[in-house]
């Protein structure tokens, strides 16, 4: 979460095509370190880590316990989505070498990682991480949403402590495979109603299961999601990891592929003990920055396609869901410019997180929790 700042609560409010753009806010121009007993998860507007440096083991600093640890052990292990085809052992694509356990598909369905919060015979809400990113950043979200929901955080195939298969090895990163995969594990998790919070570029391939499924859901709330022509454009950041060759050496780089990027989408840094959670799958394994390689070559590739077929969705008459968007004010890489005007002419209201970024759960955790249960009530 951010530095305490006196800030105006969030605004709940139906959009309207005509309002105007409300002022951009000043940024921030000090930066200070983070001290061992801070609260503090970010420094405002800092542009480059101030972590000590690191040299790892397994991905932390050395054998005593770590954050990527104790998050490990909040969580378990699911089973869901059939692994397709049998191929045999994955090997390298530059070496034909065959890779370790981390990059071998499951024997018959994948395994992900979920973290839940709250009593079973609560209403249930499935939190989706977005683009690159984990269920880690819904830490501060989960326990303002336990008292009332059954909340669960789960990590994409390919992210976190979930499967990470080498590409086409039994998953090959597609949309059309994480919309399949996706009601795969919400069956598995959430047989009956439920609703869905889904953050950034996998807002598509939520919606696209929603439409398909809207027996099932109560709500879907929207963070921060790719939806007006300028959005479908990967930023830089990311669209650098489907580059040829380059993508393939900048997706293996643990500071480049985790907290770097996840930085440069919104106004804040992380504290190094919280980049250490994200940067550990790529410490340990290289199948993570395989699997970020392609599913970035896969959002580059069919990314126009899913925004525009989420703009029909959500604009269709036989769109009966009940939906909320909440927008981080200070995101970088998606501009606010648009998308009061399409969610207002659909009369679905917005709701604006002044000092949130992209990555609006991360910035703004426990706000958002307080926010999201304020929806679904």
């Amino acid at each position: 979460m951010a530095p305490p700042l006196a800030v105006a609560a969030p605004t709940f409010r139906t959009a309207l095509p005509c309002r105007l753009r409300p002022r951009k806010l000043p940024s921030c121009s000090w930066r200070r370190a983070a001290l061992p007993k801070d609260e503090d998860y970010y420094l405002i507007d800092a542009e480059e880590s101030i972590g000590d440096g690191f040299s790892f083991s397994g991905g932390k600093y050395g054998e005593g316990p770590s954050k990527s640890d104790e998050w490990f052990a909040q969580g378990k292990m699911v089973n869901a989505y059939a692994v397709y085809g049998d191929k045999g052992k994955a090997k390298d694509p530059f070496f034909g070498l065959t890779m370790g356990s981390g990059s071998q598909p499951s024997n018959d369905v994948f395994r992900w990682f979920c973290v839940e919060a709250g009593s079973s015979s609560n209403p249930k809400v499935l939190l989706i991480h977005g683009l690159p990113s984990q269920a880690y950043s819904y830490r501060n979200v989960l326990p303002v949403l336990s008292d009332k929901y059954h909340a669960i955080a789960f990590d994409w195939l390919g992210f976190g402590f979930s499967d990470k298969p080498q590409p086409k090895y039994g998953f090959d990163y597609t949309l059309a495979e994480y919309t399949a995969s996706l009601e795969s594990l919400v069956n598995a998790v959430a047989p009956d109603k439920l609703s869905i919070v889904v953050q950034g570029y996998f807002a598509p391939v939520a919606v696209k299961y929603a439409s398909e499924h809207q027996d099932k859901l109560n709500h879907l709330v929207l963070v921060n999601p790719p939806i007006t022509d300028k959005h479908v454009i990967l930023p830089s950041p990311l669209a650098s990891f489907s580059n040829f060759l380059l993508g393939e050496i900048f997706s293996q780089d643990p500071l480049r592929a985790s907290d770097k990027v996840l930085t440069s989408c919104g106004p804040y840094m992380m504290k190094e003990e919280d980049a250490m959670v994200y940067r550990r799958p790529y410490l340990v394994s290289g199948s993570s920055g395989f699997a970020l390689n392609a599913i970035s070559k896969a959002m580059k590739k069919d990314l126009k396609a899913y925004i525009e077929s989420m703009r029909t969705i959500l604009g269709s008459d036989s769109w009966k869901t009940k939906t909320t968007i909440c927008w981080g004010m200070r995101d970088r890489w998606l501009s606010y410019d648009g998308v009061e005007e399409f969610f207002g002419g659909l009369n679905q209201k917005i709701v604006e997180l002044p000092m949130a970024g992209h990555h609006a759960q991360e910035d703004r955790g426990e706000e958002l929790g307080n926010i999201i249960k304020s929806i679904l009530r």
